[in-house]
């Protein structure tokens, strides 16, 4: 064998297994289809001020509409960001016609772990549970008791800022001290504990170091610097990314060997020993084909990209894609529910203002159905956002002229508080991702086709964060609420696809067990979004690592039985 172990794909959960493999004394490969970037040198977006981009900061429009169609969608696709971001002339896919799907991409060492927005939240019973107690979806075969060491693992060595606030819902964690609420988050913070019973207003938990410990110091880590231009890079390694923290740790031990511009065609499949014993290789600047053999393969080249290798590697055994015997492969793709949620602006605290610009924002853990079924939606959702004043940017549209126009422009402006709800899409068979029957990319490759739309009990929860919303902000004593819904936020745009490849208890309806193995094939593991049985409204990353270290854990354990 070359190596003992291929990850393919170096993003949030590639990079954790190439530490975790490369820590345990294994020779590691990881396959990066996107090109090199260095940390600190390679991050030519950091630092810049508007001033110093010709369009300050926005991309030229007509570059965006031609060659980033659908990236442009993205909030972090930026002049200071593109580059993080495939050209979506050069990567197509095709989207089934009347389910627009936003396939948000960024191929390069790193992956999407370099624009990631760092939200961390732990997924709790209540999710774990949900699929068994509602009958959408298999029964999750695990339970937060078999994770919840691992993400304590994740945490403590990732770094995430965050108060332990006591909340079933939200399990609390291994916490560095978390950022502060500004004056208005701290006034409807005190509002809304005082109004309702079964609402709290927390600090948003984030991969951001408060306090360095002195293994990420020694990774060359640094204190978040409230620069909140964290999608452009961050040279202080603040942020958790595969660059700042997970690759630096595998390198340290001279097991880790990584290839960039390199596609993972397909998996070689052995008949003999049912067994897979390695990848197919394109290089995509010169098109030569190579083979890589391993002992064990990791599949973490994010959910729809897994699920597309998967697909193409075909054989006798799995005529209808690898490990997928069970005919579930490609289905119950989900994303959360994005794009809704109110604003409103907030009477008081004119004296008052912030420093620097904090990296998080605050959280609403989820409220609903806590105690069964009480809504006319299944599962929930939690909001995101924060206050802030308004500043000379608001005023641009503004007439006027003279000099005391000018100074107004000095002067912030009013509070604005404002929340966006993410909430829980239902897994549903009918949701899917195949390959193309006769389009391909330009190596030979089958395109990717994604059949996806929001369902019924989706809808329904999407008008109620809305209704919610706006009714609450009023409540807590905001004037000028205004609600929104953005019904061409399709999904994808949530950018937290997941499903795909779930695991579950039973091989005829899951494509892998409650170690991330493969029911078929019991030396290749998932660990990206695809695993994901259910969606829960959190977050996922957090979720992804320590699933990731985990399912490392048991497989390293394998091979030195010899059972893999």
């Amino acid at each position: 064998m070359d190596f003992d172990a291929i990850i393919v794909g170096s993003g949030m959960s590639g990079g954790w297994a190439a530490k975790e493999f490369s820590e345990k004394g294994l020779k590691t490969l990881v396959i990066e289809r996107g090109r090199h970037v260095e940390h600190r040198e390679d991050y030519i977006g950091e630092g810049l001020g508007p001033w110093e981009m010709k369009f300050r900061d926005k991309v030229d429009r007509k570059l965006a509409d031609s060659e980033y169609p659908i990236q442009k969608q993205c909030y972090a696709f930026l002049d200071s960001t593109k580059h993080f971001f495939v050209n979506d002339q050069d990567h197509p896919y095709s989207q089934e016609e009347g389910k627009p799907f936003s396939w948000i991409r960024g191929y390069q060492l790193g992956g999407r772990s370099l624009t990631w927005h760092r939200q961390s939240y732990r997924l709790s019973d209540l999710d774990f549970g949900a699929n068994k107690k509602d009958g959408h979806g298999v029964d999750w075969p695990i339970r937060y008791a078999d994770i919840r060491k691992w993400y304590d693992y994740v945490e403590v060595f990732a770094g995430i800022t965050g108060n332990n606030d006591g909340l079933p819902q939200l399990p609390d964690g291994k916490f560095q001290p978390p950022m502060e609420l500004n004056c208005v988050e701290l006034e409807i913070k005190k509002r809304m504990e005082e109004l309702y019973d079964d609402r709290r207003l927390i600090i948003g938990r984030a991969a951001h170091l408060t306090q360095p410990t002195e293994e990420q110091l020694a990774l060359g880590r640094g204190t978040c610097q409230s620069r909140n231009q964290c999608q452009r890079g961050c040279s202080f390694g603040a942020y958790f990314s595969s660059q700042s923290a997970t690759l630096p740790a595998a390198r340290k031990t001279g097991n880790l060997t990584v290839i960039t511009d390199s596609i993972v065609h397909s998996l070689i499949y052995d008949e003999k020993t049912r067994k897979a014993v390695g990848v197919r290789v394109i290089d995509t600047k010169t098109n030569e084909k190579k083979e890589y053999k391993s002992r064990v393969i990791f599949m973490c080249a994010s959910t729809l990209g897994t699920t597309q290798i998967l697909l193409n590697s075909t054989s006798e055994n799995f005529p209808n894609g690898f490990g997928n015997s069970s005919g579930v492969l490609g289905h119950y793709l989900m994303d959360h529910l994005y794009a809704q949620g109110a604003s409103g602006e907030f009477s008081g605290f004119e004296d008052k203002y912030y420093i620097g610009r904090r990296a998080t924002g605050i959280y609403i853990p989820r409220f609903q159905n806590l105690r069964g079924q009480e809504e006319k939606f299944y599962r929930g959702y939690g909001f995101q956002g924060g206050a802030e004043r308004r500043g000379w940017k608001d005023k641009i549209g503004e007439k006027g002229f003279g000099a005391d126009f000018k100074e107004s422009f000095n002067e912030p402006g009013p509070w604005v508080f404002s929340i966006a709800g993410f909430g829980e899409m239902l897994p549903d068979y009918k949701n899917m991702a195949s390959l193309h029957k006769t389009k391909k990319d330009k190596w030979g490759i089958p395109q990717l086709h994604v059949d996806c739309k929001y369902g019924e009990n989706d809808w329904t929860m999407r008008r109620e964060i809305v209704d919610v919303s706006v009714k609450m902000l009023k409540d807590l004593g905001l004037k000028n609420v205004e609600g929104y819904l953005d019904e061409n936020a399709y999904p994808g745009i949530g950018i937290h696809e997941m499903g795909t490849a779930r695991m579950g208890r039973d091989p005829k309806t899951s494509v892998l067990n409650g170690h991330n193995q493969c029911h078929d094939v019991d030396n290749v593991f998932i660990t990206d979004g695809s695993c994901m049985a259910s969606s829960a409204c959190q977050n996922p990353s957090l979720t992804y690592m320590a699933l990731t270290a985990r399912a490392v854990d048991y497989a390293v354990t394998q091979m030195q039985a010899n059972i893999l």
